[in-house]
């Protein structure tokens, strides 16, 4: 590819889809004159959308980059109705976000073999207990989830039940057990109960 991009825009102008053309490492040009001279030629190359000078390096209008985009971009029917945020239940979106604090927390230490499975969920006065098995693949790994003297897994459930409360907008009381079933990944029955798909 020469410098001045010929075989990447030759592929744009073949595709015949229309085009945004980012310019990137503006920062790097001296004289900073230069510049508007190339993007006119630029544009005089090609019938682009929009020509955005960006510095990916210094972050330098990255966000307008952004909204150019989607400015262009078509807009689609709703997926769902209006105040619907997802088609998933109660229990799964508790799990996940057990989960997503099981995975802040355990890093790189557990990467693939934990899942989440709400068991029990009542209401009582207004309050809402959560039952949830946390599951593993090995017996070596139920110590590194429930961490030093339970500290870990206490961590996990605290962050949890905020973060929850907040979602849905009530108190909630949460138990977490650490629980073992091998090859539960391997296994598509346990992932179809596990609710992983």
């Amino acid at each position: 590819m020469d410098r001045g991009g010929r075989p990447c825009l030759e592929r744009i102008v073949r595709s015949r889809r229309p085009a945004i053309a980012a310019v990137n490492k503006v920062d790097r040009v001296r004289p900073r004159e230069r510049l508007l001279p190339y993007l006119a030629q630029l544009g005089e190359r090609h019938a682009f959308l929009d020509i955005v000078p960006v510095s990916a390096l210094r972050s330098d209008n990255i966000e307008d980059l952004k909204r150019t985009i989607a400015a262009h971009l078509p807009r689609s029917p709703a997926l769902f109705p209006e105040g619907e945020r997802t088609d998933r239940g109660l229990k799964f979106r508790i799990a996940e976000m057990i989960r997503e604090k099981l995975t802040l927390e355990l890093n790189q230490e557990v990467p693939y073999g934990i899942a989440v499975e709400v068991e029990r969920l009542t209401e009582e006065d207004q309050q809402l207990t959560v039952d949830a098995a946390i599951w593993v693949d090995r017996e070596g790994q139920k110590p590194i989830v429930i961490g030093a003297r339970g500290e870990r897994l206490k961590r996990v459930g605290r962050a949890a039940r905020l973060a929850l409360n907040g979602m849905l907008g009530q108190r909630l009381h949460l138990n977490l057990w650490v629980k073992v079933r091998a090859n539960w990944a391997d296994n598509a029955r346990a992932l179809r109960e596990l609710g992983v798909e």
